[in-house]
């Protein structure tokens, strides 16, 4: 990429249909969970990555890091949840200063209802719009913006359920 001068081309082309797809994915992820689940994209994220931990239970530190979070954009995100009855806080067993969310049984009900919609949309929206060599291309695109901005995270550090079921459609295709 050349330095110091405006984007043209190519460059212009693909930096600008990044901005654009980062501002109309939101409110499509988020208009499907609302009338599946109640629920905005971010909140279904933070219940899907408690979901996929083996007690259902993360520290809240490492769900915010998990989850591309503030602590403090997540605990008002569980505050909200727990008014739903859908995670709680509880007590670090490991360290007592620190504090886990903890998905509760209607918090894993309401995961396993607005999975089928939630990945439909994803495969009909996102996936279903590309040929096969374009999810390989999206998914190494994918994997090169992520280690440029955050050399340590992958993309699918943050929900690899989500990931995995974006494979299986990709494989059916």
């Amino acid at each position: 990429m050349r330095t110091n001068e405006e984007l043209a081309g190519r460059e212009r082309d693909a930096w600008l249909g990044l901005v654009a797809l980062t501002q109309l994915l939101p409110p499509v992820l988020d208009g499907q969970l609302a009338r599946d689940a109640a629920a905005t994209h971010y909140e279904y994220f933070v219940l899907s990555r408690l979901a996929e931990e083996p007690d259902r239970r993360m520290r809240l530190s490492a769900l915010a890091t998990a989850t591309n979070a503030s602590v403090s954009r997540l605990s008002h995100v569980i505050t909200r949840l727990e008014a739903r009855d859908l995670v709680r806080r509880m007590p670090c067993e490991e360290d007592g200063r620190a504090t886990n969310a903890v998905l509760t049984d209607a918090g894993v009900a309401m995961v396993a209802e607005a999975a089928p919609g939630h990945l439909e949309t994803v495969r009909d929206r996102i996936l279903g719009a590309l040929r096969p060599e374009q999810v390989e291309q999206l998914a190494d695109i994918s994997a090169a913006l992520v280690g440029a901005i955050d050399p340590a995270r992958r993309p699918s550090d943050a929900c690899a359920a989500i990931v995995d079921a974006a494979e299986g459609a990709r494989a059916s295709a």
